[in-house]
């Protein structure tokens, strides 16, 4: 089980560090992120992020458009680095008992903390189109160096647990777009890691089939208990999934809790607009 904390994390894309004190000063001072960007030309991804995500919780990373909620996971596996703060995991696995601050990892030791310890979901499925449902399942295995008839046992196992099974040998393009996402969330828990992020990784999806994968999701979930980070814009799949809720704005951290302390306690009426009009 993997406790992630983030400490105090601001984006400030493309600024250097004496830009991004500048900017980081005028959004202590409360000046919007537009207003800053017009006034700068640096965009704000995320501002003063203090977070605990618990370990095995379903945790939902929420907001509109812009609201820095994929930036924010992306931190969390160092696709993007902060412009300041600390991003700790506690018991990261092949990396010492002791709680690590991710962002001190040169590039090694970061290949190896991903390997072993994060995985994710995108909302474009993200499978190689060449290589078939079997080897796109089993890739993540294959990078870690294990044998080719041991990946492929895992892989059908997971195919299995996703409801694929005999479909190993098909290519990406011969499925559905709901069958293209249960091999990348296949893909995603072969290699076993203890935290799973997950960007938007529904929301392509009609419907019925995002909701099949909602439930099938809960029901793996309770087997698994992996720290699962689920960015979604939709409240409705927030409630549903996460046992707690995170909101974002403008790259600000609105407020975090259970869907029932978010719609019966709302700090403001951004908050307050999602859970009503939604819940």
């Amino acid at each position: 089980m993997s406790q992630i904390r983030l400490v105090n994390i601001s984006k400030i894309y493309d600024a250097s560090p004496s830009q991004a004190k500048k900017v980081l000063a005028m959004l202590a001072d409360d000046v919007d992120s537009t207003d800053i960007r017009q006034q700068t030309g640096y965009s704000v991804g995320l501002y003063d992020i203090n977070l605990t995500i618990e370990s095995g919780e379903m945790h939902c990373i929420m907001g509109l458009s812009g609201s820095g909620k994929s930036t924010l996971v992306r931190h969390i596996n160092r696709l993007i680095d902060p412009s300041t703060g600390e991003i700790w995991v506690d018991n990261p696995v092949q990396m010492g008992a002791e709680p690590l601050n991710i962002l001190t990892l040169s590039d090694k030791p970061l290949q190896k903390f991903r390997q072993h310890n994060v995985s994710m979901v995108f909302q474009h499925f993200g499978l190689v189109p060449h290589l078939t449902v079997i080897q796109n399942v089993a890739y993540g295995l294959r990078v870690k160096g294990i044998q080719k008839a041991k990946r492929h046992e895992i892989a059908r196992y997971w195919l299995n647990e996703v409801g694929l099974d005999g479909l190993g040998q098909r290519y990406p393009d011969e499925l559905s777009g709901g069958m293209q996402q249960r091999v990348g969330l296949a893909r995603a828990l072969a290699v076993d890691t203890p935290i799973m992020l997950m960007d938007e990784a529904f929301s392509a999806l009609d419907p019925l089939i995002r909701n099949q994968l909602q439930d099938q999701l809960l029901e793996l979930q309770e087997k698994l208990h992996k720290t699962i980070v689920f960015i979604t814009h939709d409240i409705d799949e927030a409630i549903k999934v996460g046992q707690r809720i995170s909101i974002l704005n403008k790259g600000r951290l609105i407020q975090t809790g259970t869907p029932e302390q978010l719609r019966n306690n709302p700090v403001n009426d951004y908050v307050a607009q999602f859970m009503h009009v939604n819940g």
